[in-house]
C-alpha cells in the first residue's frame, strides 16, 4: 500500500467562498444545481431485475438536484449500484463493509456535503428564498476592516 502523497480525496474540500481564486487547482468551475431538482421521469433501471424498495429509492434519487449532473455525466449505472447497495445496507445486520461502500457512494455521487464540495457542486436557493436572501444581504452589517487597516504605526523615540 502506498504511503504519503496526494490521494483523490486528500486534503480539505474546495471552498466556493475562498478569498483567493487564482490558484491553478481552482481552474475547474463550480456547477450550480437547481434547488427544485431534476424534472421528468427517472431513467429506465439499467441493472437486471429491480426490487420495489430499489425502485422507490431510484425514483427519489432522480428527482434530486444532483441528478441533473448524473444525467449529464451518464451515471445511471453508478446510481443504480448505489441504490442496490443502499437497499442491502438498510437491512438488519448489514455488514460494516457494506455501510462503508454506501458512504463512499454518497460522497462520489455528491449526496453528502463533503461529496458536493469535492464535486464542486452547489445548489441554488429556491425561487421564494432568493428575494429574502437578497434583502438579508442588503441589510447585513458592513464588512470588517482589513488587517492592514487595523494596524497602526507606533513611533518610538529611536532607542
Amino acid at each position: 500500500m502506498p504511503s504519503g502523497g496526494a490521494r483523490a480525496v486528500s486534503g480539505p474540500a474546495p471552498d466556493p467562498g475562498a478569498l483567493r481564486r487564482n490558484r491553478p487547482g481552482d481552474a475547474a468551475a463550480w456547477s450550480t444545481l437547481p434547488a427544485e431538482g431534476r424534472t421528468g421521469a427517472p431513467p429506465d433501471w439499467p441493472l437486471i431485475d429491480v426490487q420495489p424498495r430499489e425502485w422507490d429509492l431510484w425514483c427519489d434519487l432522480w428527482s434530486r438536484p444532483q441528478a441533473v449532473m448524473w444525467e449529464r455525466l451518464d451515471q445511471r449505472y453508478e446510481v443504480a449500484m448505489f441504490v442496490r447497495k443502499l437497499s442491502e445496507a438498510e437491512l438488519p445486520r448489514a455488514s460494516v463493509e457494506l455501510q462503508k461502500v454506501v458512504r463512499q457512494y454518497l460522497d462520489s455521487l455528491g449526496l453528502s456535503v463533503q461529496g458536493m464540495l469535492r464535486n464542486r457542486w452547489r445548489i441554488t436557493a429556491p425561487e421564494q428564498d432568493r428575494g429574502d436572501a437578497d434583502d438579508a444581504n442588503a441589510s447585513a452589517a458592513p464588512a470588517r476592516p482589513s488587517a492592514r487597516a487595523r494596524l497602526t504605526v507606533v513611533h518610538g523615540d529611536g532607542d
